[in-house]
């Protein structure tokens, strides 16, 4: 009875002693739940979306000045070449080739007569004629808009047969158009495109085939965004080319309308710096107008001495800041796009795109987290460690495969195979499966 009676103490000794650690055990859990949790938290910082795939920082692997080898990069690369890379800039090289190929043999454009016109036939003739001197530096930004037209023009692509064209091309110029004295307007402009597309629906029979889906438009300047918005069917259905490719305008249909490459007048190739010849981590020059992203920039990186930042023109030629930084900024502006991108590739810098919404010029095509880095303008804050955590194999990578890409972001006075006109059209081609009546 005795042992009984101990045994029943006992137990009842550590049944209080349970009851009283009992909270304490559950608030032990909480905190190392919560531990887990934050540590969690933290790590997480240390990832930022690329494209659809995480990557991990890892500061201890910086891309010294030291470990950057010498390599040399050409302009133009073969086929062997490009399958032999070992990261690839492209999606699927070869079936993009054979496509590529088939387009070169087939496709076929009708482009309305008022290109072809006379001069002098007409106050608006300029609109629609091709441009006479698209080198002329002060083209600046639209550059590619009137390459475009003088490449297409002059190209076997040009049917003079509408029943076997695969697009019609509406050959007006937005930029001519901003520096006309009888359209020079907002209003003006929007007033002209939606009276001409409704001249070639009227006059000629190829628009209500498709209700336009097959007819295009090609423009650079920021005010055509809007060039569409008086007309349903133009915006709606038919296809614009331009180099402001924002998914957040309203009139943008990124399934629909294509990101052209904007690039600025350059008559000859650059010779690429070596990487290691590429003594600064960072280059960016550029007004910070309109631009919360840029005063951001400046605010926070004006002071490191391995960034090269300005606001407005740099202390030095701005072809020299290519040159030495192993990254040059794209910082959005007024739109999403600038030369800036191009200017990156074509001097062999590593481009890092640091602007929300915009839609990537060839981006089926081209894998661009294969040669530029991604930023979201959130984490301009995080800039250095970003860049700094690229591993050196992968720095040397992008650097090789801008050698690969630039081709594709130049046009010539004679264009030339994969170049900017020919890329391009290509995206022309990928879109051609429309349905439309039978003639």
């Amino acid at each position: 009875m005795n042992m009984a009676f101990c045994a029943f103490r006992k137990s009842f000794k550590l049944f209080k002693w349970w009851v009283f650690l009992r909270p304490f055990s559950v608030m032990l859990i909480v905190v190392v739940m919560v531990g887990v949790l934050l540590l969690v938290q933290t790590k997480m910082k240390d990832f930022r979306h690329k494209n659809g795939v995480f990557v991990q920082f890892d500061v201890q692997e910086k891309v010294g000045m030291e470990n950057l080898e010498p390599m040399k990069v050409q302009n133009g690369s073969s086929e062997a070449e490009i399958l032999s890379t070992s990261v690839s800039p492209y999606h699927d090289w070869e079936l993009f080739a054979a496509n590529y190929e088939e387009m070169m043999k087939k496709l076929k454009i009708f482009v309305y007569p008022d290109a072809f016109m006379s001069n002098n036939s007409s106050i608006f003739s300029s609109i629609f004629l091709p441009h006479t001197d698209p080198f002329d530096p002060k083209l600046g930004n639209y550059f590619s808009e009137h390459m475009f037209k003088i490449a297409l023009l002059g190209s076997a692509f040009v049917t003079k047969k509408p029943e076997e064209a695969h697009f019609y091309f509406m050959p007006f110029s937005i930029n001519v158009m901003r520096n006309h004295p009888r359209v020079h307007s907002a209003s003006a402009i929007k007033d002209f495109v939606a009276g001409y597309t409704d001249r070639v629906r009227s006059e000629f029979e190829f628009w209500n085939a498709s209700g336009g889906a097959d007819h295009f438009y090609v423009y650079c300047h920021s005010i055509g965004r809007d060039a569409a918005s008086k007309h349903h069917e133009l915006h709606h259905n038919s296809i614009q080319v331009t180099c402001s490719s924002s998914y957040f305008q309203r009139l943008y249909i990124a399934h629909k309308d294509i990101g052209l490459p904007q690039v600025w007048p350059r008559q000859h190739e650059e010779v690429l710096n070596p990487p290691d010849a590429r003594y600064k981590l960072v280059f960016f020059a550029g007004r910070v107008q309109n631009s919360l992203a840029r005063r951001d920039l400046l605010e926070q990186w004006k002071n490191d001495s391995s960034f090269d930042i300005f606001s407005g023109s740099s202390s030095f030629p701005y072809r020299e800041g290519f040159r030495r930084s192993r990254y040059c900024l794209h910082v959005k502006g007024y739109e999403v796009n600038t030369a800036r991108v191009s200017d990156a590739i074509q001097h062999g810098c590593v481009p890092v795109l640091i602007s929300n919404y915009y839609d990537l010029p060839l981006a089926n095509i081209l894998d661009w987290s294969k040669f530029s880095v991604i930023v979201n303008e959130r984490d301009i804050r995080h800039l250095k460690k970003i860049l700094l955590s690229v591993p050196v194999r992968t720095y040397l990578n992008m650097y090789k495969n801008l050698g690969i890409v630039r081709r594709h972001f130049a046009w010539y006075s004679s264009p030339k195979t994969y170049d900017s006109f020919h890329m391009t059209v290509y995206q022309l081609w990928y879109r051609r499966g429309l349905h439309r009546v039978t003639w």
